[in-house]
């Protein structure tokens, strides 16, 4: 058996009755709606109800699975604590699924749970399964921060384990909209709210789930939804086949989208493997602006990329511009991976020989040792983008008006703290800005005295 059928529903602990005290009949479509989802539950009849929830135990860099025999939780935190649940996890199914991400290197599995209890991203669904259907096992895995087409491929992950095991499965991508649709909302508006909502309902309602790979970070943190990578999570699970789709409702009266839809899987179809077709045209940016790179990002390239691969310190190049032999400069080596940084590390004064020394070994860094990020891996390497800024002379200033978050880079010290920022990063806008990310950086206070330096760097693409 597999995948026999999949929901992307939404989790306003509003629509439980005993929260919403009357108040759910607000949202009475999207109740409907669910209900109407629980009785296509029920007529597919699962053994396991997988459910992907953006309020289970989550890590930047892991996608949590919840361990153990099972779980319980209730709405106490909302004011209904009789409301409760006890569910049975599907463990031989959760250990397949461990397995295959183990032997694939892939940073899932049942490690650091924080919250062993369950969360209202899994209840709420759970609320109104119950209501038609009972007796199926579950398995409950938050999100992550990696990347989209992380999320598709720990998706893909699941399917194969489904499919191994026999399992008759029905998976729920629990997750809200944007939660910036109206102004008399509890987070307000923003113009990029109603246009995520529209755009999201748009491809689940075409089961496009190659374009749910490509909306940009930036855009869905604006628009401030919590279930795209849910979403994208289930997509990866109907990877590879054909799929009929519904649009049951798409609600925003409360200033929160409530999205519902179902997703029944058909016939295999080779043009629907989105994330190898994404990969695809990721290499071919990253190869595109590599040929454009200069000698310094090249360098840069050419060092992770040895060393990742086959743990090799490379020698100085003998082609590089004269310059890059003779100068000493500190370096900064950012690397980012669909748009998203995935490290970025360098040295504010030389501790190199030359400043393509000084490269080789930022890139080294910013690839395997920043502790933001886990180790580069060797199938990342074609889908990376990377800049180096060499950076001019540090010079000490009296004022914050002498800075220029566009032209300057700052450097905050106070007593042996010191913090960093480089100029003209996207979403830094004012030198106030520059100079608080940079105290946090550092472990300064708001209210310490500190010395300011500004330096000007030269940025290679």
């Amino acid at each position: 058996m597999s995948i026999v059928a999949a929901f992307m529903v939404p989790h306003p602990p509003l629509i439980i009755p005993a929260v919403g005290q009357g108040r759910e009949e607000e949202v009475r479509e999207t109740i409907d709606s669910y209900l109407a989802v629980a009785e296509e539950i029920a007529k597919a009849r699962p053994e396991t109800i997988i459910i992907s929830s953006p309020h289970a135990t989550m890590y930047s860099d892991y996608f949590h699975i919840s361990p153990g025999y099972g779980a319980r939780g209730n709405f106490g935190d909302f004011g209904a604590r009789q409301v409760d649940f006890d569910v049975k996890y599907d463990v031989s199914l959760r250990e397949r699924i461990c397995k295959l991400a183990e032997e694939a290197d892939f940073p899932a599995g049942t490690m650091g749970e924080r919250k062993p209890a369950l969360d209202h991203g899994t209840m709420v669904p759970l609320y109104y399964i119950l209501k038609k259907y009972t007796g199926f096992k579950m398995i409950r895995i938050g999100l992550s921060g990696l990347s989209l087409a992380d999320h598709y491929r720990l998706g893909e992950m699941i399917r194969q384990a489904v499919e191994e095991a026999g399992r008759r499965v029905v998976y729920v991508a629990s997750g809200d909209l944007s939660h910036k649709l109206q102004d008399y909302g509890p987070y307000g508006y923003a113009p990029e709210g109603p246009e995520y909502d529209r755009r999201i309902m748009d491809v689940a309602g075409r089961g496009a789930f190659d374009e749910m790979l490509r909306f940009d970070d930036d855009f869905c943190d604006r628009a401030a939804e919590c279930g795209h990578r849910s979403f994208v999570m289930m997509a990866g699970a109907l990877d590879g086949v054909s799929v009929s789709t519904r649009v049951y409702s798409h609600q925003d009266v409360t200033g929160v989208g409530y999205g519902i839809c179902s997703f029944y899987p058909g016939d295999p179809d080779p043009e629907r493997h989105f994330r190898e077709a994404y990969l695809r045209e990721q290499e071919e940016k990253a190869e595109a602006l590599a040929d454009q790179s200069d000698a310094y990002v090249r360098l840069a390239r050419k060092s992770l990329e040895s060393y990742i691969l086959r743990r090799e310190v490379i020698g100085l190049p003998e082609d590089l511009p004269p310059e890059m032999y003779s100068r000493r400069a500190g370096a900064f080596v950012s690397i980012h991976k669909e748009g998203r940084l995935r490290g970025c590390i360098g040295t504010i004064l030389p501790t190199e020989d030359s400043v393509a020394e000084e490269i080789i070994q930022n890139a080294i860094s910013a690839s395997t040792r920043d502790p933001r990020f886990e180790p580069i891996r060797p199938e990342e390497l074609t889908l990376l983008e990377i800049n180096v800024d060499v950076l001019g002379e540090p010079e000490n200033i009296d004022s914050p008006d002498q800075l220029d978050v566009k032209r300057y880079g700052v450097i905050v010290s106070s007593g042996g703290r010191r913090g960093l920022l480089l100029p003209d990063l996207e979403g830094v806008d004012t030198v106030e800005d520059q100079i608080d990310i940079a105290r946090r950086k550092a472990g300064i206070g708001p209210r310490e005295k500190v010395k300011l330096q500004r330096f000007e760097v030269v940025r290679h693409r």
